[in-house]
């Protein structure tokens, strides 16, 4: 399977399609919060439609607004599909111009101007993590702490009990058997990984 990649940062194109103007937004999101938040700041009342769609994980959403169904936001989202992208947000934004597309010709505008925003936009490629907990005694952790960097690791959390430390990790998939073969030797055995959380 390809890698999944997201957008670097918002972008933008404009396409006319027989005397109607199609204006792509797109942009990385963390969540579906955050596709909505960027939907209402980018929508243009005063166009006569402003459709989208978004895509986070096996999330997605799509929406219409108002043209014949299934001529906008479905497109909308084959196009962020279509390239391999997650995370994204795409809103086309239309100005009737005064001739009719039909179902099929909408498709191909509005699918067509997402697809086009999404080939030029610069990207990342977007790294699998894995969250996994460990239990160590007290005496390992400050080491653990020292070598998250190493394995690209981020704490998330980290608790004490009787038994010793708990951290609660976030890194990358990759990376997993590589750190779980650290803390092994680092522990001689006694430390535990567990995950994913």
């Amino acid at each position: 399977m390809a890698e999944l990649a997201t957008l670097l940062g918002p972008a933008q194109l404009q396409l006319e399609v027989r005397k109607s103007r199609f204006l792509a937004h797109a942009a990385p999101v963390a969540d579906a919060e955050a596709a909505l938040a960027f939907i209402a700041a980018t929508s243009v009342r005063e166009a006569t439609h402003n459709c989208w769609a978004w895509r986070i994980g096996a999330q997605y959403r799509f929406n219409d607004d108002g043209e014949p169904g299934g001529s906008a936001g479905r497109p909308i989202l084959a196009a962020i599909e279509g390239q391999g992208l997650d995370q994204v947000v795409v809103l086309v934004t239309r100005w009737f111009g005064g001739i009719k597309l039909g179902v099929g010709g909408l498709q191909r505008a509005y699918g067509g101007c997402a697809a086009q925003c999404l080939r030029a936009a610069p990207r990342r490629v977007l790294i699998a993590q894995v969250t996994l907990r460990v239990n160590c005694d007290f005496a390992l952790a400050p080491l653990l702490h020292a070598r998250l960097r190493e394995f690209d690791a981020r704490k998330c959390d980290e608790t004490h009990d009787a038994d010793g430390v708990w951290l609660q990790l976030e890194l990358p998939q990759d990376r997993r058997e590589a750190f779980t073969d650290f803390v092994r030797e680092a522990s001689r055995g006694r430390a535990r990984v567990h995950g994913p959380a």
